[in-house]
């Protein structure tokens, strides 16, 4: 199965849940983590620096290939995964798989206190890598 893995920059456990998922026969795109923690300051300075406003540098060359990078790697996929905690754009790619029909998933890590009612638009909110891997054996 084609997994896209959805998640902050900044979350270390990207690439530990990438290789779990690998290590259980799925495909996992989890490329985009390569770029850092900072990579999205470093293209907002970068950009800025050029004299680019926020909704031009969104326009800009630069921000639209990897963009169209990860959207191409989204649309490809037979699930994307969201591993909480996630930022905006996290949480955007998820909103974009849902609304085009795909299908999202919730990995966090233990059950929350709060109740949010729009993971109702996930197909599963897991808590565990173990119960992810077990639901995508099921569910493949």
């Amino acid at each position: 199965m084609r997994v896209y893995l959805i998640g902050s920059l900044r979350n270390p456990n990207v690439p530990t849940i990438a290789a779990t998922l690998r290590a259980a026969g799925h495909e996992v795109f989890d490329d985009w983590h390569s770029a850092g923690p900072e990579a999205d300051d470093h293209m907002r300075d970068y950009l800025r620096a050029r004299g680019q406003d926020y909704n031009t540098a969104l326009r800009s060359y630069a921000v639209q290939h990897v963009f169209n990078f990860d959207k191409r790697h989204l649309d490809r996929s037979d699930v994307a995964v969201l591993v909480m905690p996630g930022g905006k754009s996290a949480h955007l790619e998820l909103g974009y798989v849902a609304g085009s029909g795909g299908r999202g998933i919730i990995l966090m890590d233990g059950e929350p206190e709060r109740l949010d009612i729009m993971h109702a638009f996930a197909e599963r909110v897991v808590f565990s890598v173990d119960e992810l891997v077990a639901y995508l054996a099921v569910k493949s």
